[in-house]
């Protein structure tokens, strides 16, 4: 008995059990959208009429075909990285696996890309990933530029900077009024101990009184000359711990503010323009590992467009790919990232056994205050 089995035979059944899963992609046409089960069963397809006419058609017009299959499979992806990982950073191949698990799925052969290394370049080249290389592997971000995804992070960078510009303006607030307790330090009386020339020197008081009897000299007892100089060593010990309260009070105030910066200007991203980066990634070739490249313009976040020190070449890369320059002491820097993120700096000293310096606050309404410990990946020297 000739044709197909009947739904529900034991043959029908042996025959959807052999089908299930992925086969071999060699036995698979695309043009026609069939996968055989094994060498014989191909061949016998390619020789079918069918075959033959979808065949024709792609020869007529190979690049129309060649690039609906490679939108085909470039959507299905993005799709499955978008639903699966949202903007998470993930090894590009275990998306490629979860998606060639469906056995609808488009081959790669039938697409631009002969690799999944070449696809993920591409991806990078057309900014609708994140990519970058490393000993695992090619990883890659998805960007999200949906409207109302890009509204809200929009939304998100105006809380913040209004949040930073409310703290901007109690940090000034707190500078006036340290200087200020500084000056009212500086304009108090100073109070010193009192002291005795002689142990054998008496203490007199003459007092005018109009007696019938001749004037006497009245002496001061040991105990009130004792109790004075008590009083006044206790009057200078309270001035000092006014003092000094004020100023820890004030300390501990900045610092408290400085922590909430920090946490409000932390981030994942710390490309800025102007500064002086370092190209990392072999990916590019020897020519181009380890120079030096000033950033003209950043994208996306990320990404940055930088232009090689000496050398008029231009260069997209992403941030994983870059990595901070640290001059020596005396130069300018940017902190880009951090509490002090976007505001010019002095490097005053490089702790090497700690890979972090001591910078001097350049700008902004704590301009001279010097920052210890910023790590060498919070600063970059900046372009001349």
């Amino acid at each position: 008995m000739g044709g197909k089995a009947e739904k529900g035979t034991p043959k029908y059944i042996a025959n959807k059990i052999k089908a299930k899963g992925l086969q071999k992609l060699r036995w698979y046409c695309q043009m026609c959208q069939k996968q055989c089960r094994d060498e014989n069963g191909f061949k016998c397809h390619t020789m079918s009429e069918s075959h033959q006419r979808q065949l024709l058609l792609f020869a007529d017009n190979a690049s129309k075909y060649i690039d609906e299959f490679s939108k085909e499979f470039a959507d299905g992806y993005l799709e499955l990285l978008r639903r699966q990982f949202g903007t998470k950073r993930v090894n590009a191949n275990k998306v490629y696996q979860d998606y060639i698990s469906n056995r609808e799925h488009l081959h790669m052969n039938a697409t631009q890309w002969e690799t999944l290394t070449d696809f993920v370049k591409w991806l990078g080249r057309e900014g609708k990933c994140v990519v970058d290389e490393t000993e695992k592997g090619w990883f890659v971000a998805y960007i999200d530029r949906d409207p109302a995804t890009i509204a809200a992070q929009e939304a998100k960078a105006k809380k913040d900077k209004m949040d930073k510009d409310d703290q901007e303006r109690m940090l000034e607030f707190i500078q006036k009024q340290v200087e200020r307790g500084k000056k009212e330090t500086e304009n108090e009386p100073k109070y010193t101990e009192f002291k005795r020339e002689s142990s054998q020197e008496r203490l007199t008081l003459n007092l005018n009184l109009k007696r019938k009897t001749d004037e006497k000299k009245i002496e001061l007892p040991k105990s009130a000359l004792l109790l004075t100089k008590k009083e006044t060593s206790k009057e200078s010990s309270s001035k000092r711990q006014k003092s000094d309260s004020k100023s820890n009070a004030l300390d501990e105030i900045m610092e408290m503010q400085e922590k909430q910066k920090e946490r409000a200007n932390r981030k994942d991203y710390w490309l800025t323009e102007g500064i002086i980066v370092k190209i990392v990634t072999k990916s590019l070739g020897d020519k181009f590992y380890k120079r030096k490249g000033v950033i003209e313009k950043v994208i996306d976040k990320y990404g940055a467009q930088i232009r090689l020190i000496d050398e008029n070449v231009k260069l997209k890369l992403d941030q994983n790919h870059l990595e901070t320059v640290i001059p020596s002491a005396g130069r300018t820097v940017r902190f880009v990232n951090g509490a002090y993120r976007g505001l010019r700096g002095t490097l005053q000293d490089i702790d090497t056994d700690n890979f972090c310096c001591h910078v001097e606050v350049a700008e902004g309404p704590l301009t001279g205050r010097i920052v210890k410990n910023v790590q060498y990946e919070d600063i970059s020297k900046l372009a001349s």
